[in-house]
């Protein structure tokens, strides 16, 4: 452990015992200010060459040579996390997540947070699209070698390692990444559908064709043992393809209305295991979003053949009821909703978003949510919504704000490559590979505030020590940021639900 945590085993055993009876301070914050920031954050994350508006400044121009092995054009898009390593699959469930939060909450954005919103939007669906290009045939699905890159501490200006591509060739399965990517794009297509015509029916053009690969190489993109070491163990499609062929579909439904993606949603259904109601949802996992994104068919469209998908996300939405007769989801005694395996604020976040749309749903539809022993009403899936929100802004028993420049206290020394190495504005010289293993072990706080990351956060004691080694508390994801500049939206709107 980093000895400048400054967290001494007793003040760690006095924080978790201080935990059981916390109790949340009543602190008014600036949802505003923190959508503002969440929004910044994906500027900290850019690849390629670099606008002359970015606000980040300590970043410059990198992987502008990204897809020359295959003679393509494969610069932009996002870094995925603390690394240099653009991986499609969380991308475009990233990309996926920040257009549906400007579909459902952008008219309570700022017109300021709305633009920039767009503009982080658009910075992904520009790459993604570059991805498809050669569809019906190919798709690529990362650039960068992970075992590599992460063997290496470089800012990505520096990089020097392989920037391997990796492609998926019909009749090759693909179906995980592939249908996430429709989804992206077709969500992007509803996003930009009132300020860009035009590059609208671009987006939804090639998701049409992404989902049709998906759909007709059915598999994980993971099952091809020519790419399978390059993209695991960090995103293999651990809960299988089929989740991403229905929210693929899903969101061509919404997009475009056509009843074919409808009659593939209630047609396959049962095959592809939207039954199985399963309580995930993120990167890998699909399920609870999909039944909350197909839920609308049934409140508002009166899609009764769909009933099942409501009936999924109604339990889903129980399990978030303590009081309820549904076993429920765990939280911390701080009051975050937590689940094992690292990065938990990817957890909280998800779910967060989705209990501000269905709640919007059932309010469109005046309707509430039966429990078995108890009624839920759309104010009550705000108010924890709220405290979720409030949690990762600074109402926590650590009192830090797991935003990285929102409040007072937030960590300073979070897992990320860029943010910990000096910029190259300040260290023109080149940082090596093995170089940089100087400054990740430096007590130091890092020399470039990635402003508005949210990283992983505490554990199920509540307690986080800010350590730049434990990258499964302190590194900043896309994925973890993208749901939040939705419900930051709605509360910046509405700051008492």
């Amino acid at each position: 452990m980093i000895a400048t945590t400054r967290i001494t085993r007793l003040a760690v055993a006095i924080l978790v015992l201080a935990a059981s009876n916390f109790t949340p301070p009543s602190n008014a914050h600036d949802y505003q200010d923190a959508l503002s920031k969440a929004v910044l954050f994906f500027e900290g994350q850019r690849s390629g060459v670099l606008p002359q508006f970015q606000r980040m400044t300590w970043r410059d121009n990198s992987g502008l040579s990204d897809g020359w092995t295959y003679n393509v054009d494969l610069t932009g898009g996002y870094y995925d996390a603390g690394d240099n390593i653009k991986f499609g699959f969380p991308m475009s469930f990233t990309t996926t997540m920040l257009a549906w939060s400007v579909i459902e909450f952008g008219d309570s954005m700022p017109p300021a947070e709305l633009r920039n919103s767009m503009v982080a939007i658009r910075w992904a669906s520009d790459y993604l699209l570059k991805t498809v290009s050669q569809l019906p045939n190919r798709i690529f699905v990362q650039v960068g070698d992970p075992i590599i890159d992460h063997n290496c501490w470089e800012r990505p200006e520096d990089m020097d390692t392989a920037r391997t591509v990796y492609a998926v060739d019909a009749p090759k399965p693909a179906s995980d990444v592939a249908g996430e990517t429709a989804a992206a794009l077709a969500a992007c297509s509803m996003a930009f559908r009132a300020y860009d015509p035009s590059y609208s029916e671009t987006l939804i053009r090639n998701a049409v064709k992404a989902f049709e690969y998906a759909d007709t190489n059915r598999g994980a993109y993971s099952d091809n043992s020519d790419i399978r070491d390059g993209v695991c163990p960090f995103y293999c499609d651990f809960s299988g393809y089929q989740d991403e062929l229905l929210w693929g579909a899903a969101w061509l439904r919404r997009a475009t209305q056509d009843g074919s993606f409808l009659d593939y949603i209630q047609n396959n259904g049962k095959t592809l295991g939207a039954e199985d109601n399963i309580n995930e949802f993120g990167w890998d996992n699909k399920h609870a979003g999909l039944n909350v994104l197909v839920s609308k068919e049934v409140l508002e469209g009166n899609m009764y053949n769909l009933e099942s998908y409501k009936a999924s996300a109604d339990s889903f939405m129980c399990t978030l009821v303590p009081e309820s007769s549904s076993s429920h989801i765990e939280y911390t005694p701080g009051g975050l909703i937590y689940k094992p395996g690292g990065s938990n604020l990817q957890h909280s976040t998800t779910i967060t978003f989705l209990m501000l749309v269905y709640a919007n749903y059932l309010a469109k539809t005046s309707q509430t949510l039966n429990c078995g022993n108890i009624n839920v009403s759309p104010t009550w899936l705000r108010q924890q919504a709220k405290k979720q929100v409030d949690y990762i802004l600074g109402d926590n028993p650590m009192g830090m704000s797991y935003m990285v420049g929102y409040g007072d206290r937030y960590p300073k020394r979070i897992h990320h490559r860029g943010s910990s190495l000096p910029s190259v504005k300040d260290h023109p010289q080149v940082i090596a590979c093995k170089e940089g293993s100087t400054y990740f072990n430096s007590s130091d706080p890092n020399p470039n505030v990635l402003v508005g990351t949210i990283v992983g956060g505490p554990g199920n004691d509540d307690v986080y020590e800010d350590d730049r080694a434990d990258f499964r508390k302190s590194e900043p994801t896309t994925y973890i940021n993208a749901p939040f500049v939705g419900a930051l939206a709605y509360f910046a709107a509405n700051p008492n639900p």
